[in-house]
């Protein structure tokens, strides 16, 4: 029987060792290789376990969300609320169906040929029920494509029927309410309402600007002095209506006087002055009875002639 060596290595730790050495002796490319693939292993693994997880989206107060399925929009909209998903084969489109303002600035023609710079603002909304309708027929993009697209064509056609001087003054209103009439006619079917198109600033040429503003300037001085003259003839007319009324008076008073009248008047006067305290001379032409006090027998006034 042979003897084993206890110090003597096995054969299989012989192998393992012959192994290491050959790892260690192996260029160090390849092993920046292995450690590559295994890295890449790694992250593919992670990657799979993740995409297996569902996803979660809110849908806020204001939006509806509409749901894409391997590419096919499910009819009815989501309700604002949590929601899960499978990020792989669905996702979540939100559509706002508030009112949105829209700020745009551009170019427009005049009925004379002039460019007028102008800043515009549009308030529209996605009319709810039909939500997933846009999103299915026109993108999430629609603003972009059918929505201002409408909005150029219809604020150049509007505003080619006025003079450039009449956007900047009465024009104003109608030219809004045009443009607002040709985009509800065109984008109501599609499920947009448009609920205003306020023209928010003018820029017209220079020397036109300034011919504009004399003009004004001038009507409204013109206006002032209409006014003045109109105030004056009406307080001509009120003098003349007292004056008039004045002499009617007198002439009334006039005709209405008899010496017996008058006398009865004086009459009245001296007893007036009679029942007074305090002492009084009365110059008279001698014709007016003297008034007697009853309670005292004596005269209320002395008459001097």
């Amino acid at each position: 029987m042979s003897q084993i060596n206890a110090n003597e290595p096995s054969s299989s730790t012989n192998r393992s060792h012959r192994r290491v050495t050959r790892l260690a002796r192996a260029p160090r490319a390849q092993r920046w290789a292995l450690r590559a693939r295994f890295a890449l292993l790694t992250a593919l693994l992670a990657g799979s376990s993740v995409a297996l997880l569902p996803a979660c989206a809110v849908v806020k107060q204001g939006e509806l969300g509409v749901k894409r399925r391997a590419g096919k929009i499910k009819p009815e909209p989501l309700a604002p609320g949590l929601f899960a998903y499978d990020p792989i084969l669905t996702d979540i489109i939100k559509v706002p169906v508030r009112t949105v303002n829209r700020e745009v600035k551009l170019s427009l023609p005049s009925k004379d040929g002039l460019n007028i710079n102008a800043e515009i603002s549009i308030l529209y909304r996605v009319d709810p029920e039909s939500a997933t309708s846009v999103i299915g027929e026109v993108g999430e993009d629609y603003e972009d494509v059918v929505v201002l697209s409408v909005f150029r064509s219809a604020a150049a056609d509007t505003c080619a029927k006025f003079l450039a001087k009449d956007m900047y003054t009465a024009g104003r209103k109608e030219i809004e309410a045009g443009i607002r009439a040709t985009m509800a006619e065109q984008l109501k079917p599609r499920g947009f309402n448009i609920e205003a198109v306020l023209l928010k600033s003018i820029e017209l040429p220079e020397g036109l600007a300034r011919a504009i503003e004399w003009k004004l300037q001038a009507d409204q001085d013109a206006q002032r002095m209409e006014f003045t003259l109109e105030r004056e003839r009406l307080e001509a007319q009120r003098k003349q209506v007292e004056a008039t009324g004045i002499r009617e008076s007198q002439k009334i008073i006039s005709d209405g006087l008899t010496p017996l009248l008058v006398r009865w008047q004086a009459i009245q006067a001296f007893r007036e002055l009679a029942t007074s305290p305090n002492s009084k001379v009365i110059i008279t032409d001698g014709e007016t009875p003297l008034v007697m006090m009853p309670e005292t027998g004596t005269t209320g006034a002395t008459a001097a002639q």
